[in-house]
């Protein structure tokens, strides 16, 4: 089964990036260009490009811009140790999603695995592989949305958070390409859409690319969503991830955790979408997960206007981690993994 996706997020135009700055959504549909890898930090630390893989794809392009303003008679030695600082800067724009270092890890890594190159055709090969991340994301999240298909009973009521479409990869999403498959053959009766506090990604995001894909849906309030299943009108739930570790721990974003404790207690199956780079088998548990604190406005404040008394202590993860015991199975591109996850992300590493 193959569609287009309704639009796209990240585009890459030889010399810069354009993105579409979710931070305007859903009232303006705004592409900003950026052209230096300052900007790229800027437009990941400040959510204009936001979700694991469209952030990697995204720093990926912020590398290719940094090492072009190198000069080309550089020693390998002094042109590595560029790339290494680039990416180290790059990659403190946002320090849990595993995808931004996966990318820059494997850019270095080609760099110094053909050093025997001239500077100029380094400059090349790493725009070329910055290219095949995004294009290997676009028919990843594809597969992804495949294979999540024999999950999806006829008629099925999908309860999903944040925001794991198109906006957040380098297109039809993870989570969101499940719902998007199934919605393409006929499996979908709704959405149920997380608002998703503070931020409102599911509010702004994941319901603009629901209308934009013509899937009906209906949003509710993160709060909402323990009497919406005691009501037994949520079949499934399925979310993305940010870093999943080898025992199937899973950081996502914040209210995700909760998610999976009420559909534990209700019977009703958890599934985690992600890209198999999303797996970090560095990390024995989720315990070793660095989790990001974002700013206090984010909560004291709505929009402008504050909403708590000035002076209040705020508490502000961006992410939570569910414990591999409450997901039912991990959607990746090559296949659904379930438990036992130590044991089987380890037989899928080893092969």
């Amino acid at each position: 089964m193959n569609f287009t996706a309704p639009f796209q997020s990240v585009v890459w135009k030889g010399d810069h990036l354009i993105i579409l700055d979710q931070t305007l959504l859903p009232e303006n549909e705004s592409m900003i260009r950026l052209d230096s890898t300052d900007q790229v930090w800027e437009a990941i630390k400040k959510l204009r490009v936001r979700g694991a893989p469209a952030i990697g794809i995204a720093a990926a392009y912020g590398f290719v811009l940094g090492i072009k303003t190198l000069s080309d008679n550089l020693t390998f030695d002094r042109f590595f140790a560029e790339c290494d600082r680039i990416s180290q800067y790059l990659n403190s724009s946002r320090p849990t999603a595993v995808n931004l270092s996966w990318a820059l890890k494997r850019l270095n890594a080609e760099v110094y695995t053909h050093r025997e190159k001239t500077v100029t055709e380094l400059k090349q090969l790493v725009e070329e592989t910055a290219i095949a991340i995004h294009n290997e994301d676009r028919e990843l999240c594809r597969k992804i949305g495949q294979n999540g298909l024999e999950l999806i009973r006829e008629k099925s009521r999908i309860l999903t958070h944040c925001n794991t479409g198109g906006l957040a990869t380098g297109e039809f999403g993870t989570a969101f390409s499940v719902i998007l498959h199934a919605h393409h053959e006929d499996k979908l009766e709704r959405v149920w859409v997380d608002e998703t506090r503070p931020l409102l990604q599911g509010a702004r995001l994941t319901a603009w690319e629901l209308q934009k894909a013509e899937i009906p849906f209906s949003l509710q309030t993160d709060s909402a969503a323990a009497f919406l299943m005691k009501q037994g009108k949520v079949d499934l739930i399925i979310t993305g991830a940010d870093r999943i570790t080898r025992n199937g721990d899973t950081a996502n974003k914040i209210g995700t955790y909760s998610l999976a404790v009420l559909a534990k207690h209700h019977n009703i199956p958890f599934y985690v979408a992600a890209p198999y780079s999303t797996i970090d088998m560095s990390l024995e548990s989720g315990n070793e997960i660095e989790i990001e604190l974002r700013d206090a406005d984010e909560v004291s404040h709505f929009g402008e206007r504050r909403t708590a008394p000035e002076g209040t202590d705020v508490w502000n993860p961006a992410f939570d981690v569910t414990p591999g015991e409450l997901i039912t199975a991990i959607i990746i591109e090559k296949g659904v993994i379930r438990p036992d996850y130590t044991e089987n992300l380890k037989k899928l590493f080893d092969n």
